[in-house]
């Protein structure tokens, strides 16, 4: 049976690059003399920075490194056909000119540049396909951002929602985070910033499944031909997102897929995380899941100045030589 083109276009696509960006790209994965031992995006929680300390790193976030042709040539160059950032991470720090919310790239930093503009127009030049993540749901800058009544992450006692700024867990309630920020900057999303491939979502622990099917219709009724990964939660969505680094031996089933992992250790950038995989490494999962028929998203996270990794670089690269 045949299924739309925008779901075909989704299958041929197969192998793309995911960029995790945002303030937490400036500690490096370091805070006051400390290294968090996992992922680096992770690191306010991990610290529990108050978020009146964390956000004056957007006084010092200029990532002058930054070059959004440089993202899309090295995608190219690996053999990728899509590429997905992350426009609002857990920090809740967009990378867009919000109007729903000034922590954002424009109004609360010297580089002043909407990256997702930038990048989208440098996708669109070069033919390269372009989606967005956006957590939907964890925002640690907003008292009611979700995440609550969860198990801690597997490293010590970092906790899903803000729990150090807000800690009364059963006053919160996820509907004002929802209404008063993530329905506008989904919008603004949806709306200033051309064709979307797809719309990458994250974390569904708290939000309702009215409020996931709000959000899927929203989608598409902006962007008919954007899909929607499985994480929008609550059993929306168009193509089921593995879990974190999760590459399946099988996929007996008939659905559309895609597996997102990581070229090293973490998702955000850490300075001291060196172990990249190697170019033939990444080849055999790359086409160990075309065979399966899902798609391959692998993660970099650019440095504090906004640059690919030299090292991952080099790999990605080297990836493409065989293509």
């Amino acid at each position: 049976m045949s299924i739309p083109a925008y779901k075909q276009a989704f299958r041929d696509a197969q192998f793309g690059l995911m960029l995790h960006f945002g303030l937490y790209s400036l500690l490096g994965g370091e805070w006051k003399g400390r290294r968090i031992p996992e992922i680096g995006e992770w690191a306010q929680a991990y610290f529990r920075i108050p978020n009146a300390e964390y956000h004056e790193l957007a006084r010092a976030f200029n990532p002058i490194g930054f070059c959004a042709e440089d993202y899309v040539r090295t995608a190219e160059a690996a053999g990728m056909k899509y590429i997905v950032i992350t426009a609002k991470h857990h920090e809740g720090f967009a990378l867009f000119h919000s109007k729903a919310d000034r922590f954002n790239v424009v109004d609360a930093t010297p580089f002043g540049r909407d990256i997702i503009a930038e990048l989208a127009e440098a996708c669109y030049k070069h033919g390269m396909k372009f989606g967005l993540y956006y957590s939907q749901e964890i925002d640690w800058s907003h008292p009611d951002g979700g995440g609550w009544g969860v198990p801690f992450l597997n490293f010590g006692t970092t906790s899903w929602t803000n729990d150090w700024d807000f800690p009364d867990n059963a006053k919160k309630d996820y509907t004002h985070c929802f209404e008063e920020k993530i329905k506008p900057q989904m919008q603004e999303l949806l709306t200033g910033y051309g064709d979307l491939f797809l719309l990458w979502c994250d974390t569904p622990w708290n939000i309702t499944e009215a409020q996931s099917r709000e959000l899927y219709a929203m989608i598409k009724r902006y962007q008919p031909a954007c899909m929607v990964n499985s994480r929008i939660g609550n059993g929306m969505g168009d193509y089921v997102s593995a879990g974190d680094n999760e590459i399946p031996e099988n996929k007996d089933y008939d659905l559309l897929y895609e597996s997102p992992a990581t070229l090293n250790d973490t998702w955000g950038w850490k300075s001291f995380d060196q172990n990249w995989k190697s170019a033939s490494r990444i080849r055999e999962t790359r086409d160990h899941l075309k065979a399966l028929g899902a798609n391959y998203l692998l993660n970099v996270g650019p440095d504090n100045l906004g640059r690919i990794p030299a090292a991952a670089e080099t790999v990605l690269r080297e990836v493409g030589k065989e293509i």
